[in-house]
């Protein structure tokens, strides 16, 4: 029988380059691949182990020795840990380029919007998805060949510490905070415990004299910024300071941007087709970030605005009847008052605010939720609608409440929204996208 431990990667990384592919669901194996049983809290991969093999599977990493039956059941300590070790030496392994990117909000556009424009160049890997976690980093690290020219890892994170992990496994030499706001504060404490855990990849990048691009005309970023040194430092923004310069001209509800590059008179105008006055910052990351890997500024501008989301983050979707912002893959507090921020300026006769409760706020959830409602009342001639329980604990403050996402959806098809432009922002737990067949 074999056994790999972690002190014998390499015969484990061996087996890996004969077949480099990844599995680690039994509904979706793939040919050849290695399947990793891992655990969840309500189910044990190491009981699938079989029949990953029976699907195709050409090994199954386990770390239950009564699952393990032949040679194809490879047995170690811990498939976790064997998986994220694994990565780790297979990163070791590649020389290119790799960026970093985390935030509170807008990493995930971000990360899509620097493969758009690289890939313009180079050839390019980045997460797929949402795969940003402790898991989701070695799978996407592990999915990288020898022909990836530079690869974007997005990390994500709910407590203190997790960014400083994936660092350590994924090693970024080159990277970015999208920004730091309210989110997850039940798993960072506070505000100041999400700058901490953001901050890791602002440790990382000094420590290993890597490069930092920087949004310089937010205060949080160039705090934080501020007390570390870099190797090198990119910075883009609004301010004439910056080595990347744009600004909006106008959301309609799609964004049609300006930019320049500092001392340059040419001006590159670039119609996108996000919406959210807040993607802007990440449109100049990827600008920023692309004229620093020597992207051809023509072809950086026609990526930005040939991007078009598909993920429900700042998607326009048309309907019969109405122009609907899907924007509810996630929401935090810092996200819902930068989605309102942008319904402010949106160009629309008819606004409708569809708003549902924000998750894993902890202690700070009943102010949040307030000040959000507060903040929406700021929209001129705006319905309003507020959608769970916790927006419901403040239905004396006026407006339209329904305790869940089924009872708002009756409502709206009993008497249909025309003619109107519709944010749909709340945490995924609430199930948004039901609400779109009665748009």
């Amino acid at each position: 029988m074999k056994t790999f431990l972690r002190m014998e990667l390499k015969a484990l990384y061996h087996l890996f380059k004969q077949y480099p592919v990844v599995s680690t669901d039994t509904r979706h194996i793939l040919p050849d691949s290695l399947f990793f049983a891992l655990k969840g809290s309500n189910f044990n991969g190491n009981e699938f182990a079989e029949q990953a093999l029976a699907s195709g599977a050409a090994y199954a990493i386990i770390d239950e020795e009564q699952y393990q039956q032949d040679d194809r059941f490879v047995l170690v300590e811990n498939v976790l840990e064997t998986l994220q070790a694994l990565a780790h030496y297979h990163r070791r392994q590649l020389d290119i380029p790799f960026i970093g990117v985390t935030g509170t909000n807008g990493k995930t556009t971000t990360k899509e919007l620097l493969n758009a424009v690289l890939s313009k160049k180079f050839k390019t890997y980045a997460t797929h998805g949402n795969l940003n976690n402790h898991i989701g980093v070695p799978l996407t690290l592990l999915a990288i060949d020898q022909h990836i020219e530079i690869a974007i890892i997005e990390m994500g994170a709910n407590h203190v510490g997790e960014i400083d992990f994936l660092c350590r496994i994924a090693e970024p030499t080159h990277g970015l905070i999208s920004n730091v706001g309210k989110a997850h504060l039940e798993g960072f404490g506070s505000f100041e415990g999400v700058k901490k855990t953001k901050g890791e990849l602002y440790d990382w990048l000094q420590d290993n004299k890597g490069t930092l691009f920087l949004q310089a005309d937010n205060l949080f970023l160039t705090e934080m910024a501020g007390r570390r040194q870099f190797k090198q430092v990119v910075k883009y923004g609004f301010s004439d300071s910056n080595a990347v310069i744009g600004r909006l001209i106008k959301a309609n509800p799609l964004l049609q941007i300006e930019w320049h590059l500092q001392g340059s008179e040419d001006l590159f105008q670039a119609d996108t087709q996000l919406t959210g006055a807040y993607n802007i910052e990440n449109f100049l990351a990827a600008i920023a970030i692309g004229h620093y890997f020597n992207v051809p500024l023509v072809n950086i501008n026609a990526a930005i605005s040939e991007y078009k989301p598909t993920n429900n983050r700042s998607q326009i979707t048309k309907t019969d009847r109405n122009t609907v912002i899907c924007d509810y893959y996630n929401a935090n507090a810092t996200s819902m008052e930068a989605a309102l921020a942008n319904m402010r300026i949106v160009e629309a006769e008819h606004k409708v605010v569809i708003l549902g409760d924000m998750f894993e706020l902890g202690a700070e959830s009943f102010d949040e939720h307030k000040k959000v409602i507060a903040y929406a009342k700021t929209i001129q001639d705006a319905r309003l609608i507020f959608v769970g329980k916790a927006f419901c604990e403040h239905n004396e403050i006026g407006g339209e409440f329904f305790e869940t996402t089924n009872d708002v959806k009756m409502s709206l098809a009993n008497e249909p929204i025309s003619d109107s432009t519709i944010l749909l922002k709340a945490s995924r737990g609430m199930a948004f996208e039901k609400l779109l067949e009665v748009l």
